[in-house]
């Protein structure tokens, strides 16, 4: 599949970005006109730099306002357009994006406008332009692609095309059924771009809530098919228009661009071999990933410091037992209990945050796999040292900094790399009182958040549940869950408010946190206690709260309180968790799942929030739910 990239999804100049797009592994750009306008670049010595790149340039855009205009205004409109085509000729680009009238849009008459059509083809014809006329969601007059797609037939000129682009459909509410049966000869060019599903104007959300393939609620994976299906063999280029993209660094989202088509073909060639058949014609060819290595089980969480005994106390009065300490890697540690394994490294040279969450590893079938899966999807790989008779732990990392690593499975559930720690791999501890690990919560700046669900999606396998936002004391905080099947493995991802980067921590400024689960949270809280460890406190009115709320027997409230436990209850079962006090921009969270309870005790995110914001005397500190 021939992958391409409007210029108008990157930030930076109209050069940085093909520098961007060619380093990333596109194929092709499109060259959206305001970047050509304010480049010092000639349009020679553009086609020159693409020539160099190896980038084709695919299709100048957009010429606006060229047809459906009154008979007067035509001969101006074929004016202008043979001044873009001799710009063209000159950049060496062989296909012009006309719009849909949306603003001098006069003409209603299908065949008036196709007659307009067919005169701009001639003009085109002439420098050897091809016009790929595209229905604007809010068009004046043609704004689907079936009506679009009929005036090109009505038009019938060997230059006049189709541009299908996958937001004008979808934001319509609108289907692609019937793309199947189009004539592949007049598809000229097919755009994608995916959103959330928003309640508001079509043009403000086309302008600022697009995102990559995979980042949002369009159902891409049906057009990139039934293009298959009628045999389209064109470029499939990502048209973006969003905020953060444009703030963000340039190769980071040319990356995450790239990213998101090579996971859309992977979906779309599993659909297309699922569905069966043959195109009649030579289809778009659909490249396979290697399969998905969903992750079975948590292998360890690694926290990097520089106050390792803070670290170690915590442990230790959570229940936790020094495994040993690394035999080629002097400042790592692990500890285990149970199935749970933390690895401690000792950062003293770290001048950011005195303890962070580094690193999650996952076991999962086949990790060589795994890595390669990651490869193909430009993860960026984890320069990690090891010895020639260590455990090979294959890790990438994601795009808020987190290590991920595949490791595989060992013996009895115990990971063979335990065994380079002097631990007993047989000694797998018995009616430990932590069991496993319920959830990680990972932190993430706004900017980054849609390339988070699209990474752990495509990498990992796991799917996002609907986000939802709960009240801090620096405003609210968007959480999203990501899940492996059976809810193995899950990470909620969490955007805090601007505001809240601002903390007076120079990094990251607020907190991520691992959640154990446990039968007997109680238990868990008396020993913590008995070891001295610190609980983020819960103030008395949400006791009292919680008897309004949900009629609890006053003895059992009066046992929450007096061990700090936070209560919430669904109609499939109950929530019984604590917090720990926050070492550097990492606490912990003990959870007690009783019945089918599946949340992650979201109404009590705000007292947490509120607490940590007191714990740092009044600093901006909001964390995951």
């Amino acid at each position: 599949m021939r992958t391409s990239i409007a210029t108008v999804c990157l930030s930076g100049t109209l050069e940085e970005k093909m520098r961007a797009a060619a380093s990333a592994g596109f194929d092709g750009i499109e060259v959206f006109e305001p970047d050509l306008v304010v480049s010092p670049s000639s349009p020679e010595q553009l086609r020159e730099l693409a020539a160099e790149l190896g980038l084709s340039l695919d299709m100048y855009q957009p010429f606006r306002d060229g047809v459906e205009v009154a008979p007067e205004a035509l001969p101006d409109s074929l004016r202008r357009l043979r001044a873009k085509c001799e710009l063209m000729n000159r950049l060496g680009i062989t296909v012009l994006l006309v719009c849909s009238n949306v603003a001098t849009g006069v003409l209603d008459d299908d065949q008036a406008i196709a007659e307009q059509l067919r005169a701009a083809g001639d003009v085109a014809d002439e420098y050897g332009i091809d016009l790929a006329y595209e229905a604007l969601a809010w068009g004046a007059h043609v704004n689907d692609w079936r009506h679009a797609h009929r005036i090109v037939e009505l038009a019938d000129h060997p230059r006049v095309g189709t541009c299908l682009d996958s937001f004008h459909i979808f934001s319509r509410g609108d289907t692609v059924a019937g793309v199947e049966k189009c004539d592949p000869d007049k598809i000229f060019f097919v755009q994608l771009a995916d959103a959330p599903l928003l309640q508001q104007d079509v043009l403000s959300w086309s302008r600022h809530h697009r995102v990559f393939p995979g980042e949002g609620d369009f159902d891409l994976v049906d057009l990139l098919g039934r293009l298959h299906e009628c045999g389209y063999a064109g470029p499939v280029s990502l048209e973006i228009f969003n905020d953060s993209f444009r703030q963000a660094d340039v190769h980071r989202t040319a990356v995450d661009g790239l990213r998101s088509l090579r996971w859309l073909e992977d979906q779309t060639a599993d659909a297309v071999r699922d569905a069966g058949g043959k195109p009649e014609r030579e289809p778009l060819v659909l490249t396979d990933l290697p399969a998905p290595q969903t992750p079975d089980d948590w292998d360890f969480v690694e926290l990097r410091t520089r106050e390792l005994g803070r670290v170690t106390r915590l442990l230790h009065q959570l229940g936790f037992s020094l495994a040993g300490h690394h035999r080629s890697k002097d400042s790592v540690q692990a500890w285990t209990q149970g199935p749970v394994r933390i690895v401690v490294s000792e950062d003293p040279g770290a001048t950011v945050q005195p303890t962070r969450l580094a690193a999650l590893g996952f076991q999962v079938a086949d990790p060589d796999l795994a890595a390669y899966r990651a490869e193909r999807l430009l993860a960026r790989a984890v320069d990690r040292a090891q010895q020639p008779d260590e455990t090979v732990l294959h890790g990438v990392l994601a795009p808020d900094g987190t290590e991920l690593f595949f490791g595989p499975h060992g013996s009895h559930g115990v990971p063979p790399w335990l065994g380079e720690f002097g631990a007993d791999q047989d000694d797998a501890a018995s009616g430990a009182l932590i069991t496993g690990v319920d959830h990680v919560n990972l932190a993430q700046p706004w900017q980054h958040y849609d390339e988070a669900v699209l990474f752990l999606t495509s990498l990992l396998n796991l799917h996002p549940t609907s986000s939802q936002e709960v009240a801090g004391p620096s405003g609210l905080v968007r959480s999203q869950v990501m899940r492996s099947e059976g809810n193995t493995v899950r990470i909620p991802l969490n955007v805090a408010p601007m505001a809240a980067e601002q903390g007076a921590f120079t990094g990251a400024a607020y907190p991520e946190h691992v959640a154990l689960a446990c039968p007997d949270v109680v238990a868990v809280a008396r020993r913590a206690r008995r070891r001295g460890l610190a609980f983020l406190p819960v103030p008395r009115n949400y006791y009292e709260d919680l008897v309004a709320r949900f009629d609890l027997d006053a003895e059992f409230v009066a046992e929450l309180e007096s061990h700090g436990l936070l209560y919430d209850r669904d109609e499939r079962g109950e929530f019984l968790h604590f917090y720990t006090a926050t070492l550097g921009e990492v606490f912990v969270e003990v959870v007690e799942r009783r019945g089918g309870y599946e949340g992650f005790g979201a109404p009590n995110a705000p007292v947490r929030l509120a607490a940590q914001y007191r714990e740092f005397g009044g600093l901006i500190q909001v964390g995951g739910l």
